[in-house]
């Protein structure tokens, strides 16, 4: 069996369908009504090599808010979903993945514990129709809904499209080695035996 996931979720603010498969080749389908996010998303997905296919029909006449949380919410839970057991996987992957002027450092460990450690200044609201308070909502949904320990910290940049995108990036990276099998690992990487 692949480690995929597919999830549905339907509220009042958003309704989302969500397929993931971490073993992907990068191929992604993004349609949440925010071009600037869709743009992060398939970012996200050819550079963790994770194929995503994502719809997310949003209540945009108030703002971006619910649209990002939770899409974050539903990747983080078919991150989850996708990982079962966690048997064999690396657990710890990292990446301090410079663009241009711009230097992003990502942790990720798929502890069961969910932290977000978040340290990146944007200096303005918008970059397109994304609002940029919402990169920090739209982390601390995935690493809440997945149960990961998640770290991301401005090492340097100006321009807020290349730390945002070096942001996309560097999680992408982080994640997919994570994520990755190792042959030397039997069962989990943990003393305790469960993640």
């Amino acid at each position: 069996m692949g480690r995929s996931a597919d999830i549905s979720r339907e509220t009042r603010e958003t309704d989302i369908r969500l397929k993931l498969d971490l073993d992907g080749s990068g191929r992604a389908e993004i349609q949440t009504g925010i071009g600037f996010f869709d743009h992060m998303l398939n970012s996200f997905a050819r550079h963790g090599f994770f194929d995503l296919s994502l719809s997310v029909k949003g209540d945009l006449h108030v703002d971006t808010h619910h649209t990002v949380e939770d899409t974050g919410i539903v990747l983080g839970t078919a991150i989850k979903q996708a990982l079962g057991s966690k048997a064999s996987i690396k657990r710890y992957g990292s990446m301090i993945l410079p663009m241009d002027e711009t230097l992003i450092l990502c942790a990720v460990d798929l502890s069961g514990r969910p932290y977000l450690g978040y340290d990146v200044l944007l200096t303005t609201e918008r970059v397109g129709d994304f609002e940029t308070e919402m990169l920090r909502e739209f982390f601390y949904a995935v690493s809440y809904a997945s149960e990961m320990n998640l770290h991301i910290r401005k090492l340097a940049g100006e321009n807020n499209h290349h730390v945002i995108e070096g942001t996309f990036k560097a999680f992408a990276k982080a994640l997919d080695e994570a994520t990755s099998p190792d042959h030397r690992i039997t069962g989990v990487l943990s003393t305790k035996g469960t993640l």
